[in-house]
């Protein structure tokens, strides 16, 4: 097939399949640019939990000196100890750090919603460019009679358009399954990130936990009668 008859089946199509080449390139982009970049933070992840896993607690600058060559986004989530020096509560400091994890979230996110978009919206072109196509292929079965494969190769060329859209779907499918999982990953590294810095927080309120678990057999036993 030389250019000549893909831009005839092109324009058979209404004009859709000039559109799948543009779709699978905003898709391969997309795709490859978030696969760069969360592979970044998962290294950054790691390297973060590493040097919060030789911290003994989160007094002096050491927590400080890390937060500072960490990068987004779990430099945000190590400053919370660094800006609150004061809170002493893991309760307090957990909601603090939870805050940090959330409005990082949708920077994580970025941009994904334009694969999303593509995956749904080149089948659906693809389908609109077959019946299109098909429209023109029924305008032929007046010459069927003389020409009977006029009618099946017009039909072949008027799925093409859907082909190609699938094509584009299933590759954008994947790798958009495969950055979500991996988004996941990086937002499941904050959590434990922040669960580690509350477990190294010093000067808990002691007798709260005290109380705490003294109060437990008592609600058992009401919960019992």
């Amino acid at each position: 097939m030389n250019w000549t008859q893909i831009a005839d089946v092109a324009t058979m199509s209404g004009g859709i399949l000039y559109l799948m080449p543009i779709l699978l390139l905003i898709a391969l982009t997309v795709s490859i640019e978030r696969f760069l970049f969360l592979n970044r933070m998962v290294r950054l992840g790691n390297e973060a939990a590493l040097a919060v896993e030789d911290l003994p607690n989160l007094q002096g600058r050491a927590l400080a000196e890390i937060a500072e060559k960490s990068a987004f986004p779990f430099r945000a989530i190590l400053e919370g100890p660094v800006r609150f020096p004061h809170i002493k509560d893991s309760g307090r400091l957990s909601e603090i750090l939870q805050e940090a994890v959330m409005r990082q979230v949708p920077v994580l996110d970025k941009r994904l919603w334009i694969l999303d978009t593509t995956v749904t919206l080149a089948p659906l072109l693809g389908l609109l460019g077959t019946i299109i196509g098909m429209f023109h292929a029924f305008q032929v079965l007046n010459n069927a009679a003389q020409n009977p494969t006029l009618i099946t190769g017009s039909v072949a060329e008027a799925l093409l358009a859907t082909a190609a859209g699938l094509i584009i779907a299933i590759v954008g499918l994947v790798a958009f399954n495969g950055l979500h999982n991996r988004m996941r990953y990086v937002v499941h590294q904050m959590e434990t990130l922040r669960t580690m810095l509350i477990n190294r927080l010093e000067g808990l309120d002691h007798s709260h936990a005290l109380i705490h678990s003294e109060a437990q057999p008592l609600i058992y036993a009401a919960a019992e009668a």
